[in-house]
Order: C-alpha cells, then structure tokens, then sequence
C-alpha cells in the first residue's frame, strides 16, 4: 500500500509571515487583504502571524531568507506586484524574483510562496487582487498553509520498508 500524505487547509499552530511589498502599494495592500482573511478564515492566530514591510518585489527575496534562518515560521508568503511598463525592467525584477524566492525555499526547507503578481496591465493585477479573478493573496496563503502542514507530516512520517 502507498503512502499518501496530504496538507490540511488548517492555520491552527501554524506560524506565518507575510513579506510585502510596498511597491504598487495601492494593489499590494488588496493581496495583504487577501492573505489576512485567509489566516482569519484557517484559524491563525494573531500571535503566530508576523507582518513585514519591503520596499519591492526585488527584495522579497532577501526578507524571505532571513524570516527563514530565524526559524520561527512555518511558512512564509510573499506578496508582492510588478507590472509591465515601457523598459525590461519588469522581466528583470520577476524573474529575480521568483528565481530568489524558489531558491529560498528550496535552501531552507520552509515553504516560501510566490504571491508576486506579474501582470501585463494594472487592471489585470486588479482583477487578481481582489477584482474579477479573486484574490491571489488569499490563494497563496490557503496554499502555504497546506504545505506548511504537508511538510511537518513528511518530517514526522515513519516510513516502513515493504515487507516481503
């Protein structure tokens, strides 16, 4: 029989940090919104949530890594909005960051969601922070709490060979 391991979609004893973005603020602080009804809608509690200011989606990165060497959260999620304009700096600062965040998670073991909206115009980011298309700050942080909780299931799992 195969072993399945699932994450519940539960913040109870779950330890979150929001890293956003101050840039595109106007649109970061509806993903803020977001990712706030979905710790009060999962049961976090104010005590196990920490909330930290950047000044862009280029550092999320840097933010990301040390809330994870400081080892008191479970999951970190960070949000974030770029949005296309007339020069590359847009394919640079998303790429960086998505690059930046992955590698932190992938370094540190702790979960590090990508909450950074790419959007080719303001109104898709609307539509996706809270508009039309929902909100990706509540998505990515129901997501996160269900890794986060996938994860401590993997850790504490007991694995038995097959006996045969």
């Amino acid at each position: 029989m195969a072993i399945e391991l699932e994450g519940e979609k539960t913040g109870r004893g779950v330890r979150v940090a929001l890293a956003v973005s101050r840039f595109n603020e106007n649109l970061t602080l509806r993903l803020l919104e977001g990712a706030l009804m979905a710790c009060q809608q999962f049961d976090v509690q104010n005590d196990d949530l920490t909330l930290v200011w950047v000044p862009g989606s280029f550092e999320l990165p840097t933010i990301a890594a040390e809330l994870a060497k400081a080892g008191r959260h479970d999951v970190i999620v960070c949000l974030g909005v770029v949005i296309k304009g007339e020069t590359a700096h847009f394919e640079h600062v998303s790429e960086q960051a998505a690059a930046g965040i992955a590698a932190v998670s992938r370094e540190s073991g702790v979960p590090v969601m990508f909450g950074v909206l790419t959007a080719y115009t303001e109104q898709q980011a609307l539509d996706r922070s809270g508009g039309m298309l929902g909100n990706r700050g509540f998505d990515v942080t129901v997501a996160g709490l269900e890794m986060a909780n996938v994860v401590r299931k993997v850790r504490g799992a007991v694995i038995e060979p097959n006996a045969g």
